[in-house]
């Protein structure tokens, strides 16, 4: 059992928890029905977090002290250095070098379009597939800083490649068997999954399940020994006979995961359901048809509390982490190939290389690495130090997928012009690939409300629930702060509230140094404690201000959450390259946290902005950016293919 399971909170009851949460949808509003689905969701994301113990909660995170405390912790937005080397190095490099290998020789994707099998078999039998499973069954037993970094590597061989590793150990089989899994289910199923004799999925998004987990069919039927499992799955990523997947269904009419191993042919009970897809074109993506599919009733695993959502939901910050790994590794490969472009390609006799414009790319794309790559290094720590990391790997999810996305548009495509719609051009090969991820793991948008509502939810319940509960007793649905009625009725609950508002008026600024850093940093570091401290104020009074219609106020609740995870990034990005301690990374940090500045401030950019752009982009086309060291280039010019 993981950490996280074996710290289960018996004192706390979600019931208990959940019971005003439903209340105040209904007075604000919201149907039976909605207020039921919605308290479901909240209750699996509320057993989860009792898993955890009361230190590494939402309510003790990194991101959660530093909006809410008043001063931020430092220490825990600063993640130390790996380690030299670890035991799962080894392996590490024997994936990279099959990776090498088959890319050298063509052969990593087969007839079909899909990763070679035999490049599968190679990578199992390197350890490639076991790099997240403990030793005992076969695993190299990675940490996760470990992993992540090794998958940033990876992606720059083959982001199909790098994407596996995480459908297949982070959001697959492997995580809800390491979690919830007995001693008999992992001795069963995880040497099988370490070696790749059987690789995995997770069958969880349905036609009519998406965001809402609420509105799954699929059901399991107890049928004596098994279940029998009828329903449609769809967009299951490396789901094909043969392979093992986590099926959520319901079960007595609740959620449930079933460990699934398909069989290798398609039958009456078993059947894909195939399609065109754009994205992830190199692996297999199917819908999965049941009609009484037969599952063994030893496969359903059972947490400690909760059903099948609280399982779907405890992977997924490891997924969000790797994807911005993938997408680290995405834009350096797009960098890399920027660089030679930019040297060959001439304008009225000059190279672009030499052109403002094409500079500010180049070091943009820079400090979106640096940011990714800082996010990558903090989050995984968190997740080693046995943090849930909720709001953490949401942050690390939006900034990779949006970063990679404008790297692929507006610097990767448009400074190779109409030749990125070539065919064999990476980017007109690969355009969906960079896209996805905004969806992967959670919609961005969908992804910051689920942040702004973790971040707030502990200061609503310790001073707004008691207000909600009041206005129920007295049968009011909004407090008018106008009304002295209203003002006497809830004398007790607002004096709380007015108390921590006095006490914000009277806090000074939070100002921390740190010894040696470069001024460029230390002034990213000042600005992000100083917008925490506005940021606080701020997202109290929206809650004062629109009270329980605040869940109807999506706009103001992505603006909000958007706000404070731009302030993260900057504060992670200025402590991460204050511990590279090299001028590049500094550099590349400094230009990512002016351009957030920016953007939480309208300011313009000044001159001696474009300047420093322009000596960091001088520095990466003269060779002097080690992240892009022995990653492949495209061809500078292309073949034009009649096809």
């Amino acid at each position: 059992m993981s950490p996280a399971a074996q710290n289960v909170d018996k004192a706390l009851d979600p019931k208990d928890a959940q019971s005003f949460a439903e209340t105040a949808m209904r007075l604000g509003g919201k149907s039976e029905e909605e207020a039921r689905r919605m308290g479901a969701v909240d209750k699996a994301d509320e057993q989860v977090e009792s898993m955890f113990e009361q230190r590494y909660r939402t309510s003790n995170s990194p991101v959660h002290r530093a909006v809410w405390d008043g001063k931020v912790p430092l220490d825990l937005f600063s993640p130390p250095p790996l380690p030299g080397s670890e035991p799962c190095d080894a392996a590490m490099e024997k994936s990279l070098a099959v990776a090498r290998r088959h890319r050298e020789a063509g052969t990593l994707f087969g007839p079909d379009g899909k990763l070679n099998e035999q490049l599968l078999r190679d990578l199992g039998e390197a350890g490639y597939w076991g790099m997240l499973i403990d030793g005992q069954y076969g695993g190299q037993g990675a940490s996760f800083a470990r992993f992540s970094h090794f998958l940033t590597k990876m992606a720059t061989i083959d982001a199909m490649v790098a994407g596996l590793a995480s459908v297949h150990g982070c959001i697959g089989a492997v995580d809800p068997i390491r979690g919830f899994g007995t001693a008999e289910q992992k001795a069963r199923f995880l040497p099988k999954l370490a070696s790749g004799e059987s690789l995995s999925g997770f069958a969880l998004t349905e036609p009519c399940a998406g965001s809402d987990l609420t509105a799954l069919r699929t059901e399991a039927v107890d049928a004596g020994d098994h279940f029998e499992v009828t329903g449609e799955k769809l967009f299951i990523t490396n789901a094909v006979p043969g392979r093992t997947v986590g099926l959520v269904v319901k079960l007595e009419g609740k959620p449930a995961v079933l460990i699934a191993e398909l069989p290798r042919e398609e039958n009456d009970q078993f059947r894909l359901k195939k399609y065109g897809l754009y994205a992830l074109r190199h692996a297999h993506n199917n819908g999965l048809l049941f009609d009484k599919f037969r599952v063994p009733k030893e496969n359903l695993l059972k947490p400690p509390l909760g059903d099948g959502l609280t399982i779907a939901y405890h992977g997924l910050n490891l997924g969000r982490i790797s994807l911005c790994a993938g997408a680290a590794g995405s834009m350096r490969v797009m960098l890399a190939n920027i660089l030679p472009w930019a040297d060959f390609r001439k304008t009225y006799g000059q190279k672009i290389n030499t052109r403002e414009l094409v500079k500010r790319r180049i070091a943009r794309l820079a400090g979106l690495i640096a940011g990714s790559d800082a996010l990558i290094a903090w989050t995984s720590w968190l997740i080693d130090q046995h943090y849930r990391g909720e709001l953490e790997c949401i942050i690390a999810k939006i900034f990779g997928s949006e970063a990679q996305k404008e790297a692929a548009i507006e610097l990767f495509m448009k400074t190779h012009g109409g030749r990125s719609f070539l065919k064999g051009h990476p980017f007109g090969d690969n355009v969906h690939e960079f896209l996805a991820p905004c969806i992967y793991e959670g919609e961005g948008e969908m992804l910051g409300m689920a942040f702004f509502k973790s971040l707030v939810k502990e200061h609503g319940r310790q001073f707004f629930e008691p207000i909600g509960k009041a206005l129920q007793q007295y049968g009011m649905k909004t407090l008018n702060q106008f009304n002295p009625v209203h003002l006497w009725r809830l004398r007790r609950e607002l004096g709380a509230y007015t108390r921590w508002s006095l006490g914000q008026k009277l806090k000074g600024r939070d100002r921390q140094r740190l010894p040696g850093m470069d001024t460029r940093l230390s002034g990213h570091v000042d600005f992000a404690l100083e917008q925490f401290g506005r940021q606080r104020k701020e997202l109290s009074a929206t809650m004062v201000k629109h009270q329980l219609k605040l869940a109807d106020r999506q706009c103001r609740i992505a603006e909000l959450s958007q706000r404070v995870q731009d302030a993260v990034t900057i504060l992670v990005t200025a402590l991460w390259a204050h511990g590279k301690k090299n001028e590049v990374s500094i550099a590349s940090a400094d230009i990512l946290c002016q351009d957030l500045h920016r953007k939480l401030t309208g300011q313009r950019p000044a001159d001696r902005y474009f300047r420093e752009v322009g000596k960091l982009a001088d520095v990466i086309i003269g060779g002097g950016y080690d992240e892009l060291s022995g990653i492949p280039r495209a061809e500078i010019l292309m073949p034009y293919e009649n096809r």
